[in-house]
């Protein structure tokens, strides 16, 4: 399989490296030296995104308007994914998109799920999020505690919404489900669900101890895409319903 990876920071050389060690080839590299408009995409079957949220959604349009399968793992641009759902629909595009990429987190989410319809029947359990990631990371919360808590939302009768105090688009109200966001040096990602009420506490966490478990999913994700057409996410590649 031909790749295209466009973001080539570190996730970048970490895909990379998982990419050529499962026997596939890196034909373009996409980056501030070597912008999408001149980078050549003629043998590419996949492109695998990771860059920054402010150019994903231009990455994004230029795929689907050329009819490149692509892999997103940019998170931060969101707002517009109903658009860009449509849009590669009324294409038949291939589109693939996670909040993360990583197997663990897509088993954490629905083991996230399961354990909020649980406590759901036990109203003296009060939910609250934290995330931990590297200073370099540009969006909060992430893409993953988003994930995480629209599906205690979406299970749950007591929430309605998230909110975020480091977010300042977020609101807060009395039915709100509060992520803290935290940034500190040199960490891949670290997300905990916290169950908690007057005699004890309820907690799952998923700790990433480096990028190779995101670079292995994105790239299982874009040899499962190949030849499909659609809208995915990682429930689809992992079968998780």
């Amino acid at each position: 399989m031909n790749i295209a990876l466009v973001g080539y920071g570190k996730m970048g050389k970490a895909i990379e490296s998982i990419a050529l060690a499962s026997g596939h080839t890196v034909t373009t590299k996409v980056n501030s030296e070597n912008p999408i408009e001149t980078a050549d995409f003629q043998d590419v079957d996949v492109a695998i995104e990771f860059s920054v949220p402010h150019l994903a959604l231009k990455h994004i349009h230029f795929f689907l308007d050329h009819d490149i399968p692509c892999v997103i793992g940019t998170t931060g641009w969101n707002k517009d994914l109903e658009q860009v759902t449509h849009k590669a629909k009324q294409l038949n595009r291939s589109f693939l998109y996670a909040s993360n990429f990583s197997i663990g987190v897509n088993l954490f989410f629905k083991l996230n799920e399961q354990l909020t319809s649980l406590m759901s029947q036990h109203p003296s359990y009060h939910a609250s999020l934290e995330e931990i990631h590297h200073t370099q990371k540009l969006d909060a919360p992430s893409g993953t505690a988003i994930t995480l808590a629209e599906g205690i939302v979406s299970t749950s009768d007591r929430y309605t919404n998230w909110f975020c105090p480091q977010d300042h688009n977020s609101i807060k109200s009395d039915s709100s489900l509060v992520i803290e966001a935290l940034r500190e040096p040199d960490v891949p990602g670290t997300h905990t669900v916290n169950y908690t009420s007057p005699i004890d506490t309820i907690t799952i966490k998923h700790e990433a101890h480096n990028r190779s478990g995101f670079a292995t999913g994105a790239v299982v994700a874009a040899e499962w895409l190949l030849h499909k057409k659609g809208v995915f996410t990682m429930r689809d590649v992992l079968n998780l319903k």
